[in-house]
């Protein structure tokens, strides 16, 4: 079953993340052509998943980190920026806690 995609970044914080963000920083550009071109594939993601089953994580997260990932180089590295860096947590969509 498809995880549903809900950006979490305004969760659980007075600020949210998007203001934290410069205007001019280059991820908001990705982010933006990444959200676009991932809400045209929604339909093609939702046929490769079953109707029932547990929730899985949502492909459009797994995709954005991915892309991080080609950045970075490392998913260990991924994985420790993702913990406490907020521009990372911002890009995928994750709380910021």
């Amino acid at each position: 079953m498809r995880g549903r995609f809900t950006d979490q970044s305004g969760l659980f914080s007075y600020i949210a993340p998007d203001k934290r963000v410069p205007a001019n920083h280059p991820l908001r550009k990705v982010r933006e052509l990444v959200r676009d071109v991932l809400s045209d594939l929604n339909r093609s993601l939702g046929r490769l998943y079953p109707n029932e089953g547990r929730p899985s994580i949502p492909p459009e997260r797994l995709l954005s980190a991915l892309l991080l990932q080609v950045c970075i180089r490392s998913e260990r590295q991924l994985m420790e920026q993702l913990d406490y860096n907020l521009l990372y947590r911002w890009f995928v969509g994750l709380s910021p806690d």
